[in-house]
């Protein structure tokens, strides 16, 4: 069996929603391909813990930088370096500049075919998309073979902003495998956690960054109760601004930050509630996570989140906006046990119908398997 070589642009490799997506591609595919992975911000690699060990893959020091100002010598360089490759993946703004590399210097012989994954922005374009990175963005992606995206939303941006072809844009939303999520929570799965007498426990995974508004979460946590603890989940550069909000409010000691942790299934359900405050998301794996493991949701109104949760929850979707609303949504679901359980309940039931990773899994195999001229790929 031929094994296919997959070079992987990505903005960064610290665990998200995108990385956690992209491994587990990985690990199903197997021994089919081997892959090497460039990230535009080298250090952060902490998805690399989630790959699985008999994984042919490589972090290279040697290859080109995707950082940088765009330059036809560095596209050149990255160019040179694709020619050894099977298939490119990139992945977000972060890699776009790869992708300008493949588009410019599509008539050099053996390029491999390239396949884009868009899953969202970062806080400078949370309100209003960057118009030079929306022409950059348009004829970069003119040379890709396909572009893919989770949620209806981007969908929507890929057509009429970017002016991608219908056929062209691959819309596959999200899934898990929703079976591990079934079993009890591991006690000792948070480091330093125990739930006290009483308590609700708040939880969430989050890269600790600007657009996840972490501070926004935790003021509404302080709001909801003295019974309240959070637990954020995730690694990052905010972590600072976190503790001084926490500190601010009263929270100091009822904030745990365990950092990254893997196997969600292993502590989601360890929470008494799923909490999502970003300023913008799309379509996020951690959400599906909390679902089928029987959460009910307080989430800010972003990308597909409402129409994500079963219809029961959709009241505790707020907008973005609108801090106070977000933090009554929160507060309800705390002083409401059975509420909380009957919404979770509903929350698991349309993950395991809707979400389950199968159908994602083959999906992508089919796109892959097409551009590596390889209908057995799966």
């Amino acid at each position: 069996m031929k094994t296919s070589k997959i070079l992987h642009l990505h903005s960064t490799f610290n665990l998200g929603g995108k990385e956690a997506r992209a491994v587990r591609l990985m690990n199903h595919f197997g021994h089919q391909a081997d892959h090497v992975i460039l990230s535009a911000e080298p250090d952060s690699l902490s998805a690399r813990d989630a790959i699985d060990r008999s994984i042919k893959v490589s972090f290279p020091k040697d290859a080109p930088s995707l950082a940088g100002k765009p330059a036809l010598g560095r596209y050149r360089q990255l160019v040179e370096y694709y020619q050894q490759f099977d298939l490119i993946l990139s992945y977000n703004w972060g890699a776009m500049d790869g992708v300008m590399a493949r588009t410019l210097f599509s008539r050099v012989e053996g390029l491999p075919p390239l396949i884009h994954h868009e899953d969202g922005f970062n806080e400078d374009e949370r309100k209003k998309l960057n118009w030079k990175r929306n022409w950059f963005r348009k004829f970069a992606l003119g040379g890709s073979q396909a572009l893919v995206v989770p949620s209806g939303r981007l969908q929507d941006i890929a057509q009429s902003i970017w002016k991608q072809p219908e056929d062209k844009i691959h819309r596959i939303p999200n899934g898990i495998d929703v079976t591990p999520f079934d079993k009890k929570p591991q006690r000792g799965a948070l480091p330093g956690f125990k739930k006290a007498k009483g308590e609700v426990v708040v939880g969430t995974l989050a890269g600790l960054r600007a657009i996840k508004n972490l501070p926004r979460l935790v003021r509404a946590c302080a709001a909801a109760g003295d019974n309240v603890r959070l637990v954020i989940v995730g690694e990052g550069p905010e972590k600072r601004v976190i503790l001084a909000e926490a500190e601010k409010c009263g929270m100091a000691d009822r904030l745990v930050l365990p950092g990254f942790l893997k196997d969600p299934s292993r502590y989601v359900g360890l929470f008494d509630i799923f909490a999502l405050s970003s300023d913008s998301e799309q379509f996020p794996i951690s959400l599906i996570e909390a679902m089928a493991a029987g959460l009910p949701v307080a989430a800010t109104d972003v990308g597909d989140v409402k129409s994500m949760v079963c219809q029961a929850n959709q009241g505790f979707i707020k907008d973005v906006d609108d801090e106070k609303q977000f933090a009554e949504a929160l507060t309800t679901l705390v002083q409401h046990e059975q509420l909380r359980q009957d919404i979770g309940a509903q929350n698991r039931m349309k993950a395991q119908a809707e979400y389950n990773e199968s159908k994602m899994l083959a999906r992508y195999a089919l796109l892959y398997g097409h551009a590596l001229g390889r209908p057995n790929f799966k």
